[in-house]
Formats: structure tokens, sequence, C-alpha cells
């Protein structure tokens, strides 16, 4: 799907069409979402500090994400696929692999060529929005072929082409290779895939290990057997970061733990996603690996939440010489939830101050019990920029912001072609509630309702 979560956005506030729309968290320690393709002409893109994306595009729409909406959608699309093969891949809400050979639906180019611009159809026709689709032999190169597609489009590489087609390309673009290991390349003069196939095998495990340098080249020559596993179903969300040097300052290593935290959450989010169990890893100086967790009462995505307990963690941690790598990890997976985040933060702190006393030689300090939210706190999370109202004379709306005890809200529909009208109302006024979004096409599927599970042949 074409940049998911901003397209979704824009296609159910007709204010927003062709406008600049970044989702994501609003809080000062918030990350992108998803920036739409206007957004991100300013250089806004995914996984981008928000502070950092208000900079750039200052005029830009800045919503929170409405995940129970995107994930109806999700299993709209993700129903069209599994009418296409029993094996289907979902990756996150808005990708996944399709086996077209195991639906004997492609025989030849020309036969998946028209399967994909079929899909596409069905998709507009289904949800309102466009999706890009890639055709390769291999789940590589079809995920390479969708970039290239986005947006609205349909690539397809010609089997027998694969080492031509990758080799003038970033090393970048293969999967598994991200920053850390670009930087290990580059600095060994492989910037290009031809480079990597001219290096060869040994050099690669030589610089990257047994396993990631044997895999790069297989993949760098256009090899990948990988299979598309059907109904993949995640048991944990983790990221993790080695240290060219290791890290000595706590405040650092926080920090760090911080920044990870944030990440793991995108991840999580991305997946579809809420986790009950919180991981630190910890590698030290002397190779050691430690691991530390924290469970909490309820399943959560918050950012905050997580972020909290993986430091709560790293203090039950000595880094005394150093650390040589970091991770935070969510397991204990479930659907995404819309609990109180407020009272979520509280429970994991008062439940963290027992597994301290339990886990350490020695009681921990108890932990201090959050606050209960302020009324301002309150009405932040009732009247949540992007969230939908209804008003009992003025109909269905959405929040445009909210603050000073008032909430401003636009009044619009999917359907409409015009901007509606906007009016601002105190944040207790009885004739404004929360409401659930509205379809984006007419019978589509609500943000309220269960999307449909996938229906595969035979079933």
């Amino acid at each position: 799907m074409d940049a998911f979560f901003a397209a979704a956005e824009q296609a159910s506030k007709p204010s927003l069409r062709g406008k600049p729309v970044v989702v994501g968290g609003l809080g000062p320690r918030g990350v992108v979402a998803t920036a739409s393709y206007e957004a991100r002409r300013f250089g806004v893109h995914s996984a981008m500090p928000m502070g950092q994306a208000r900079r750039l595009a200052p005029h830009a729409a800045y919503l929170v994400p409405r995940f129970a909406f995107y994930r109806a959608i999700s299993g709209q699309v993700m129903e069209l696929l599994g009418r296409l093969s029993p094996l289907v891949e979902p990756l996150s809400l808005d990708e996944a692999f399709v086996d077209l050979e195991a639906g004997g639906l492609a025989d030849d180019s020309a036969s998946a060529r028209a399967v994909g611009e079929r899909l596409r159809a069905e998709i507009l026709a289904t949800t309102g929005l466009t999706g890009s689709v890639g055709l390769a032999g291999s789940k590589m190169l079809a995920k390479i072929a969708s970039e290239e597609a986005k947006p609205d489009g349909l690539v397809l590489f010609e089997p027998g082409t694969e080492r031509a087609l990758l080799a003038p390309r970033s090393v970048r673009i293969i999967p598994g290779v991200g920053p850390a290991t670009g930087d290990h390349l580059r600095r060994a003069g492989i910037t290009t895939v031809a480079d990597v196939v001219e290096a060869g095998e040994d050099e690669l495990v030589r610089i990257l290990g047994r396993s990631h340098g044997a895999g790069l080249y297989r993949m760098a020559l256009g090899h990948d057997d990988r299979p598309v596993v059907a109904e993949r179903d995640a048991k944990s969300v983790s990221v993790e970061d080695t240290f060219d040097v290791d890290l000595h300052d706590r405040l650092r290593i926080r920090l760090e733990v911080e920044r990870l935290a944030e990440r793991c959450v995108a991840r999580l989010r991305g997946s579809g996603h809420s986790g009950r169990t919180i991981v630190l890893k910890v590698r030290r100086y002397d190779f050691s690996t430690l691991t530390r967790s924290e469970t909490l009462r309820g399943p959560t995505d918050d950012p905050l939440v997580v972020r909290e307990a993986a430091e709560r963690l790293l203090e039950l941690v000595d880094t005394t010489g150093g650390v040589r790598l970091l991770g935070v990890g969510v397991s204990g997976l479930a659907d995404y939830t819309q609990e109180d985040l407020f009272a979520q933060a509280e429970a994991s702190e008062d439940a963290a101050g027992d597994r301290a006393a339990e886990s350490v030689e020695g009681a921990a300090p108890p932990e201090v019990p959050a606050a209960p939210p302020t009324a301002t706190e309150t009405a932040v999370r009732r009247w949540a920029p992007g969230h939908d109202v209804r008003h009992a004379v003025l109909g269905a709306g959405w929040v445009q912001g909210s603050g000073l005890g008032r909430v401003t809200v636009r009044f619009e529909e999917p359907g409409g072609t015009a901007p509606g009208r906007v009016r601002t109302f105190p944040v207790d006024d009885p004739d404004l509630e929360p409401a659930d979004p509205l379809p984006l096409v007419p019978g589509g599927v609500t943000g309220a309702e269960r999307a449909a599970p996938v229906v595969r042949p035979g079933e």
C-alpha cells in the first residue's frame, strides 16, 4: 500500500487531500510512522523524530494514528490477496508476499502482470486507496520491484535478469544490509551489489562473519530461495544496535535504550500488534550477554510505557567496563488494544517495584506512583488530532486540535468533495462525543468492525 496510514487519513478527510500529512506520535519524543508523498517532498520520512518533521514541514497536518481503522482496511486487502493464493505472508499491516505459482494463476510473465494489474484495480475499488505491486521470481526481488513501483504502479522483473538488474544498485537494497553493515562494507570499498559479487564470498565472510557474509553473497547473485510462509505468526518484535566503540557513559547508554525503545514500538505498530513483556538485551565489553524482562498487566503499544520499562530494566544491569550491544524487544504479542495508557503506565510502575525486589539481592527503592492524569492530559487523549467525533447536531467530523479547555473540529466525511466547516467547542460539550471511523467507500468496513479473516481456497 502507498503511504498507507497517511493515504487512509487523506481519503477519509477531504480537506487533507493533496496536502502534506504526517502520522505518528505527537509528543516530544514522538516519531513519524508514515508521511504522505506531499510531506516527503519536504524531506519528512518514517522513523524521523517528530520534532525534526515539524521543522521541515511546519504547515503539514500532524495526526495521531488510528490503528483500528488501518487494521480494518488491511483486512480487506489481505482478503483480496487470499483469493490469489493459499500462500500469503503478511509483513505488516500494509505489505505482504504472495506466491502466485501456488495459486495457479501465473504461468508466465504476461499472466503474472495481468494478475497484478487486476489486484491493483480490486484494491482501489474495495478500499479507495492505491497499492503498488512488484512481481519477480524471489521475495527479495519482488520487494525491490514493489519499491520501484511506488506510488500506484506495477514493476515486473523478468526471470534470468536478476544479476544485471542488481549490479549497479546500492548494496543497501539487499535485505539485511542496514546502516551498520552498509558502513562496514563502505569502509572496505564495497558500495554496489556489483562490488559485493566482485569481492567474493571469502572476503565478505571475513568482513561480516560466516552467516551474514555468505547470505549477502548469495543474494547479490540474485539467489533467494526463501519460501512464502502463510500466516506467519510473529512471537516478538525487537531492535538492537552494535556499537563500533564500547559505550561507557551511563547517560549515553540510557539515551540509546530510549532510542531503541522508540524504534521497537514503531516496528511493533507496523506489524499490527501490541505486547505485554518488555525485554532489554545488553552485551558487555567481555561479550557476556544479559537479558532482563518485565511483564505488564496488559498489552501496550505506547512508546512511553515501553521506554520507561526499558529504562527500569537498565537499572538492573551493571554496565561497568563498557557496552558493545543494546537491544529492546516486546514479546507476548496481541492485536492492537485501546487500553487507557495512563493507567497502563501506572500499573507498569507499580508492578516494576515488586519484580525488581524479586530479581536482585536487596529490595530496590519503591517506585513513586505516577500522578493521575490532569484534566488537560485527559482532554488531549480524548480529543487526539485526527480522531473521529460526532456532534448531536452537526454530524460526523474529526479533531483538528485541542487545548486550553477547547477542541476544534472539522465536520466532513470521506465521500465529501470539498473541505468541511470548522467549529470550536468546550472539551466538555455534551453534544460532542468520540465516534467510530466512517468507511472510505460505500459499504466498506469501519475501524470499529473486526477485519474479516483471510479466506483460502478450499476452506
